[in-house]
């Protein structure tokens, strides 16, 4: 089920209304009814593949408990590997299975020898790389001994199986998410609120800025051969905010619609395109996805602790795995190399830990070295998204090397519904609306709020009807 479809806007105020008017009173049959319909939402898409997180979902609920009631230590690294095993196996199996095999095959062809392609016709199940995460945080962190086991099946299946951020997130914590369903939960007027006006820029977010860039992105790429340098680069820019808006749009939806239901996420975006560098970037793009990675593999192979070479290999196995998780193609992985090639230097110069607070935090405007500093990480980012919306990597590089070598700036037309001018000009509007409000969670704040949601609504309902209403496109992942 999408969130910007007509379904999901007849489903969520039902399930809202039933959750907090008729099963208020009892925890355990609110969290029943939110295991339910997190179920109803997962298995609206097919609903064969519930198997599988009910599957994950026992596998990981009973491992959890037998880990708590031993304290022999390889006793509790056999049950942890049981877990990894069984979560990273299904991920492996319905994600990378073709991408193995087929790799295997092009690499003895290119020695000559020919190989029998026999891949099978394999589903990637909606949301598993997330979902995967999730329940993997709740083993490790049980035999970390950072949080007890969980003894109710039902808290625990609907921590696994949360509907807002099931299919793309934030990857929740269990140590976050899974205590949430053990206290009682009473409605809050301003957190409700707070929900509709995440849900509202959310969905501004995913609707006006991303649906409308797609039009373009798709139209530039798929004919990227025959279009100059002008061209390309406004298709490398409009991605860079379609993909902004389209997984930002999801993660604000998700947040606001679980303050909806007295639940709090951790925040996923926090304005990225104003990052200073690329470290900077990764603390401000996909958090819970970046904050995974640095606890559950980056700190345990040492982060930035010991020698020269085991810090830069350390980056590198990061954002390679981070680039592999994405998808299975060797654009990701090229994608996840480039942003470690962006951020060794940085590393190199002890410079990753600068540009902790918000840019510009005590005054309206940047200074010219902060504006210069966010240009340049903007580019740097915006060439490497190239390859993350490539087909191929030879797609990419040809791209890029059309990009750069065909230096031709006449303004060519497209034969699309909108015009560049209108587009320019909305990303614009979207960049001034972040800027001004980058201390804060969304724009709905302050002197002009209304005038805003005003503002909002419009677009929403103009552009709204024009909109191809793209899936979101990290239901992939």
């Amino acid at each position: 089920m999408l969130f910007n479809s007509l379904e999901y806007l007849i489903f969520l105020p039902v399930c809202f209304f039933i959750y907090w008017f008729v099963v208020q009173r009892h925890l355990k049959l609110q969290n029943v009814f939110i295991l339910v319909i997190s179920y109803v939402f997962y298995g609206w898409w097919d609903w064969r593949f519930l198997s599988l997180i009910a599957f994950s979902t026992l596998v990981d609920y009973t491992v959890g408990i037998y880990m708590e009631k031993t304290s022999s230590s390889s006793r509790r690294k056999r049950l942890l590997m049981i877990s990894l095993i069984v979560n990273l196996g299904l991920l492996g199996f319905f994600k990378y299975y073709n991408f193995f095999v087929d790799s295997w095959v092009d690499a003895f062809a290119g020695f000559g020898i020919e190989m029998h392609r026999s891949t099978l016709s394999i589903i990637l199940p909606v949301g598993i790389s997330f979902y995967t995460f999730q329940t993997l945080s709740y083993t490790i962190d049980v035999y970390r001994k950072n949080l007890k086991a969980s003894r109710d099946i039902v808290n625990f299946a609907a921590y696994v199986s949360f509907f807002p951020q099931l299919v793309a997130g934030p990857i929740e914590r269990a140590t976050n998410l899974l205590p949430q369903f053990s206290r009682k939960r009473i409605f809050n007027q301003e957190k409700a609120i707070s929900g509709i006006n995440l849900i509202l820029w959310g969905l501004f977010q995913k609707v006006v800025i991303a649906d409308s860039c797609a039009t373009y992105v798709n139209t530039i790429f798929n004919n990227y051969e025959n279009l100059n340098t002008a061209s390309l680069a406004l298709g490398a820019f409009y991605f860079a905010f379609q993909i902004y808006g389209d997984f930002a749009g999801y993660s604000n939806i998700a947040i606001g619609t679980a303050r909806l239901f007295g639940f709090d996420l951790m925040r996923n975006f926090n304005y990225p395109y104003f990052s200073r560098n690329i470290a900077e970037f990764w603390r401000r793009w996909h958090i819970s996805l970046s904050t995974w990675f640095r606890d559950y593999v980056y700190i345990p192979l040492g982060g930035s602790r010991g020698s020269r070479i085991y810090q830069l290999r350390n980056v590198l196995v990061i954002f390679l795995v981070s680039g592999f998780w994405h998808g299975a193609n060797w654009t990701f992985v090229v994608w996840g190399g480039l942003h470690a090639l962006f951020f060794i230097p940085i590393l190199m110069t002890n410079n990753n830990r600068k540009n902790l607070d918000q840019v510009a935090l005590d005054s309206r405007f940047p200074k010219v070295k902060e504006f210069f500093q966010m240009l340049v990480t903007f580019a740097l980012v915006v060439i490497a998204w190239v390859f993350f919306r490539a087909n191929t990597v030879r797609e990419a590089f040809q791209y890029i090397k059309r990009l750069f070598l065909n230096l031709d700036f006449s303004i060519e037309y497209l034969k699309i519904e909108r015009y560049s001018v209108e587009m320019l000009l909305i990303i614009f509007v979207f960049l001034c609306l972040e800027w001004f409000n980058r201390r804060q969670e969304h724009p709905f704040v302050g002197r002009w709020k209304w005038a805003k949601i005003v503002l909002i609504i419009v677009m929403l309902l103009t552009l709204g009807v024009y909109s191809d209403h793209q899936d979101f496109i990290y239901f992939q992942f």
